[in-house]
């Protein structure tokens, strides 16, 4: 059974149609993970509609800087009342952003202390911005999480071995898309290799970057099953193996998935 560590959900219908496609494709454990107002609701009902299956993250991403001060009230008492078992999705991105890196890097650092005061891991979006993901990591990171191995992940990871292995350095784990799949993605690849087995994660990103053989169409989390047998072949195991350990390593990460009773 697969674990899509990061959906995206965008309407009430994909709160229903996605997992209900996933589970029949037997992806059984998928982490809803919000970013901004409307991701972080449409999350939450998600959630509710497959309770066990869907777990639940909440964040405000880089894309917020604007009305942050504004949400973060909201986004205390969602917190609150949801349980979420992340914080996320939160980062930079100064492919699209760069305008905002200044507004970009207060607001990850105020998100990953929020994860630390809660204890819950951060998921991190990074684009073109490791200098500065690095530094806001080793100001504002939990050093008792990052010892517990429950800094939080960077997902969809998509930088270079250096990155990489600094950010495996400092306890993150690194989640691997459906990129890993595409053709101009050899660099991605070794990196991909590279990774210890307790480290490792994957997912779809959807309803984005839909991975080889479903390129055009809109993504979803049955889908996992392309990134785990590119990653499996990558690494010389098992799509099973990969699964397995993935499955494993998201709930070190996040905590147990009560599936509801077959």
């Amino acid at each position: 059974m697969f674990t899509d560590t990061h959906v995206h959900f965008e309407s009430d219908a994909d709160t229903t149609d996605m997992p209900r496609s996933a589970i029949a494709a037997g992806v059984m454990r998928m982490l809803a993970v919000g970013g901004s107002e409307a991701l972080n609701q449409f999350a939450i009902t998600a959630a509710q509609n497959f309770s066990g299956n869907v777990r639940l993250a909440l964040g405000l991403d880089r894309s917020q800087t604007a009305t942050a001060a504004m949400l973060r009230p909201l986004l205390e008492k969602q917190i609150a009342e949801k349980n979420p078992c992340a914080l996320g999705e939160i980062g930079l991105d100064f492919h699209y952003h760069p305008e905002t890196r200044d507004a970009q890097c207060v607001l990850f650092d105020d998100m990953l202390r929020l994860a630390g005061t809660l204890n819950l891991p951060a998921i991190i979006h990074t684009r073109e911005a490791d200098d500065d993901t690095l530094r806001v990591l080793g100001e504002a990171g939990s050093p008792a999480q990052a010892a517990a191995g429950r800094l939080g992940v960077v997902h969809c990871f998509t930088g270079g071995e250096a990155f990489a292995r600094a950010l495996l350095d400092r306890g993150l784990f690194l989640s691997f898309s459906g990129i890993l799949t595409f053709r101009n993605a050899d660099a991605l690849r070794e990196v991909a290799r590279f990774v210890p087995d307790d480290r490792l994660l994957i997912e779809t990103d959807s309803p984005f970057l839909a991975p080889v053989p479903q390129r055009g169409s809109r993504n979803q989390p049955a889908f996992i099953v392309h990134v785990a047998e590119r990653l499996a072949s990558l690494r010389g195991t098992s799509t099973a193996k990969i699964a397995e350990l993935t499955t494993r390593n998201a709930e070190k990460l996040f905590g147990p998935w009560s599936l509801p009773a077959a």
